[in-house]
């Protein structure tokens, strides 16, 4: 898509919040709905988003924009079904299925991933089961009707970051800890990344899997950076 306006601003939206504006019409979602943002911090970077684009629109280059519109065109219409979908990464979560061997592999697990699962004790009540292998086992019900509840109570904004940067990280505990602010984008890449990581040290990296583990950084870093604007 071709870019169609001169500039990107903000101002406030008439039922209140503020709205982002090309030459002056307010932007949209893909399914056309209004996009209304409760944060001025987050319309501002919303509009430089677009205010950065080339004369070929990039849209995969506004991550803000994307998470915004997810919350208001998927989240607000799907809520139940997304919940569902977030808060199930805690029956087959990442943090809990350690390595075997080598020694040091299964070392650098437990010194990164176990404060994460702590913290998620104290913080949810939810204690899950460490395994050894890949083979899945149950975790407590109670454990993870606990997350689910934690999942449920965001707002449909934060979810929208929450449910990417669970896809991302393959684990609810990280993406948990990300947008509570427990770790930063940076830690949360690196724990989710910490056997591909072990791997390349061992037999370095191809140039796909070092262009997809940039992309997931920076999906990572816009849900972090999302939260933080939203609250700001």
């Amino acid at each position: 898509m071709k870019r169609f306006y001169k500039t990107a601003s903000v101002d406030e939206a008439a039922g209140g919040g503020f709205e982002v504006r090309l030459d002056n019409r307010p932007i949209r979602s893909p399914a056309k709905a209004p996009l209304v943002f409760a944060s001025w911090p987050l319309a501002q970077a919303v509009a430089a988003e677009w205010d950065a684009q080339p004369e070929d629109i990039a849209p995969d280059s506004m991550p803000l924009m994307q998470l915004a519109s997810t919350a208001v065109d998927l989240i607000s219409k799907g809520r139940a079904a997304i919940v569902d979908g977030v808060a199930a990464y805690a029956e087959t979560d990442l943090l809990c299925y350690r390595a075997e061997h080598p020694r040091n592999l299964v070392e650098r697990q437990a010194q990164r991933w176990q404060p994460l699962l702590d913290w998620a004790t104290l913080r949810y009540d939810a204690p899950l089961h460490v395994n050894a292998g890949l083979m899945p086992k149950p975790q407590p019900p109670e454990a993870l009707r606990a997350l689910r509840n934690a999942v449920e109570a965001y707002d449909d904004w934060t979810l929208s970051a929450l449910q990417t940067a669970t896809g991302s990280c393959g684990s609810l505990i990280v993406a948990l800890a990300l947008v509570e602010g427990r770790i930063d984008a940076e830690e949360a890449f690196e724990v989710s990344q910490l056997d591909e990581t072990f791997q390349i040290e061992a037999w370095g990296e191809d140039p796909e899997a070092t262009k997809r583990r940039a992309a997931l950084r920076v999906d990572i870093a816009a849900c972090r950076r999302f939260v933080d604007l939203l609250r700001a």
